[in-house]
């Protein structure tokens, strides 16, 4: 199948964009950034430009949109909706006019909200910030696109926390604080997330090219959960640091530290790895079911505790 992936230049573009080559499709990649990986694959262009997005989707039969802004502290924050809500409608119209009719969309548990129980795909929508508010919007705009034809498929993935090699996300800054000495646990570690390692995300993502249907709307994660304090200790094992005490502090504590970091951001124009937001997704439960994608009859051929040791193993130290 000839098939566009936006974003594809990204972490897990890249991966998604290796698994569909070597399934045999013909690939090519609709980013604002060149890939390290895959140059010649790759077109130029920003979702926000309509006219770009319709000549890149000329000829194709599958879009996978992962193109989105998904940083916690962009500004100004009009930016989410201009790409993530503004790209899905451009996507929906450069798809009407290539008579594109298959999209996948990688949208995100967060629209579950923070600590709101095991979700499953029929659970309350709770969006609490500007990303997951638009991210929300982007399904719902893409849904109005599906629903006017009949010969039209969405399949909607939302993804946990997505870690694994190439990943310089809230993952490999965990992993960064561990190796240098800095990570300080914040409040009891006890609870728990959903989480999902690239390579088996990816072969998901790759197995659903061709899926028939309207629309579907599928959680994915790996299981089991792992509690924080289990996933700091995986890390900590491989870091070959697991003898030294872990040192420990309240969550109010750790709020108070994150909001004093997100002040000193706005100061000095600077991003940090710790934020308010930061500390509150670290300390809420965040899980969801997976018996939708699991009555698909995937299997996931690695573990989270494989998958963090392979991508601890691939950071250069």
């Amino acid at each position: 199948m000839n098939i566009v992936i936006t974003g594809g230049s990204g972490f897990i573009g890249t991966h998604l964009v290796k698994r569909l080559l070597e399934d045999g499709h013909d690939v090519r990649i609709f980013d604002k950034r060149p890939s390290e990986t895959f140059a010649d694959l790759v077109t130029l262009g920003d979702v926000r430009d309509q006219a770009a997005m319709t000549s890149a989707l000329r000829g194709v039969d599958v879009v996978y949109h992962l193109a989105a802004e998904h940083h916690d502290d962009v500004r100004p924050v009009s930016r989410y909706y201009e790409v993530n809500v503004g790209g899905a409608e451009n996507l929906a119209a450069a798809c009407d006019a290539n008579g594109v009719r298959r999209v996948i969309f990688t949208s995100s548990s967060a629209v579950y909200g923070l600590s709101s129980g095991v979700a499953d795909e029929s659970a309350e929508l709770r969006p609490f910030n500007d990303y997951s508010r638009s991210k929300l919007q982007a399904e719902r705009v893409l849904g109005d696109w599906m629903s006017t034809g009949r010969v039209k498929s969405l399949f909607i993935v939302r993804p946990v926390v997505v870690f694994g090699e190439g990943n310089t996300a809230n993952v490999y800054n965990l992993i960064q604080q561990i190796s240098r000495g800095r990570f300080v646990m914040v409040g009891t570690g006890e609870n728990k997330k959903s989480m999902c390692y690239v390579g088996n995300l990816v072969l998901f993502l790759a197995q659903v090219a061709d899926r028939s249907g309207r629309e579907d709307v599928v959680n994915y994660a790996d299981k089991p959960d792992l509690s924080v304090g289990d996933i700091v200790e995986i890390i900590r094992d491989e870091l070959g640091d697991s003898e030294e005490p872990l040192r420990r502090i309240p969550y109010w504590l750790g709020l108070l530290g994150g909001y004093s970091y997100d002040i000193m951001a706005r100061l000095t124009k600077r991003r940090y790895a710790i934020s308010g937001v930061r500390v509150k997704k670290f300390c809420a439960n965040t899980q969801v079911t997976t018996s939708v994608f699991e009555d698909m009859g995937f299997e996931a051929p690695w573990t989270l505790e494989e998958g963090l040791r392979r991508m601890i193993a691939s950071i250069p130290r």
